[in-house]
């Protein structure tokens, strides 16, 4: 699942978006720079209202200055000023390449990152592919969404990595001069909107089972808990629970552990009892 975009800031001047919406499938524009949040790209504003306009998927990216991870995290919470109140399909990164890429980069990625992260947002890095190998850590490779730029046709990366900025002479109809293009090899609309990050709503659950107090139990013994156990045999079948039952009409010590096996499935406490309500629920699970 190759998705094709660009990264754009001020320096592309007003692109026509209306152009560029049939030739890309994303695109992540800077939000502004620095640790304050007055310092917005000045065509920040322009360029998320027009990716809206034209049903773009898009994504933000912060310049760092930072010198140290106290003052990242200055930076992150200066972009969090900046994006609220908007929707990003793509994820929120970190830019740390020039003189921020020095000193303790790990720590800088991981305090903004973090600091994202706590305001609900899905947080990344970009990063040059050299620096990122001699720079970043572990822990930050394969915690934050990574953003690696090489040019040449070829990324020399052996780890997991969600976009690849490719180059920085891509043309498109709609903008004039060059412009930077990425690769993108995750769906990250859908973990972000599903997750609730980037200013989507969270994702609601729905109403809980009610738990039966009254029904079939241990000690029953008639066509009813016949037909249940054939139910409890499915759910056997399928995975979902591992106890088997016996194919009579009997409700004993294997059928009430099946049965709460099944409740404890579902998420609520295990009385031994089944009900209509989970009788019901095991039919739809099934």
């Amino acid at each position: 699942m190759n998705k094709n975009g660009i990264d754009i800031s001020h320096w592309q001047g007003k692109p026509d978006f209306a152009k560029l919406k049939s030739q890309l499938d994303f695109i992540i524009i800077q939000a502004g720079f620095g640790r304050v949040a007055s310092q917005i790209d000045s065509e920040y504003e322009r360029n998320y209202r027009e990716c809206k306009k034209y049903g773009i998927p898009c994504g933000a990216y912060w310049f760092s200055y930072a010198t140290d991870p106290a003052d990242a995290k200055l930076e992150a919470y200066a972009c969090i000023d900046v994006l609220k109140g908007k929707q990003f399909e793509y994820p929120i990164y970190y830019d740390i390449e020039g003189a921020a890429c020095s000193g303790d980069v790990s720590g800088k990625c991981q305090a903004f990152c973090d600091t994202l992260e706590n305001a609900g947002y899905f947080a990344g890095i970009y990063i040059s592919r050299s620096p990122a190998q001699q720079y970043l850590n572990e822990y930050c490779r394969k915690k934050y969404a990574l953003w690696l730029a090489e040019y040449g046709g070829r990324l020399n990366w052996t780890g997991a990595v969600g976009v690849w900025q490719n180059s920085d002479s891509g043309h498109f109809d709609g903008i004039t001069g060059n412009v930077d293009t990425d690769i993108c090899y995750v769906d990250y609309p859908a973990m972000i909107k599903s997750g609730g990050f980037n200013g989507f709503p969270k994702p609601t659950t729905a109403e809980p089972l009610a738990l039966d107090t009254d029904g079939l139990k241990k000690g029953d013994k008639n066509i009813a808990v016949l037909m249940y156990k054939q139910l409890l045999q499915i759910a056997n079948r399928e995975g979902i629970i591992k106890q088997t039952v016996k194919n009579d009409g009997g409700f004993g010590d294997g059928t009430e552990i099946a049965t709460n096996e099944l409740l404890k499935y579902l998420g609520y406490e295990q009385n031994g009892i089944a009900g209509v309500n989970l009788a019901k629920k095991l039919g739809v699970i099934l």
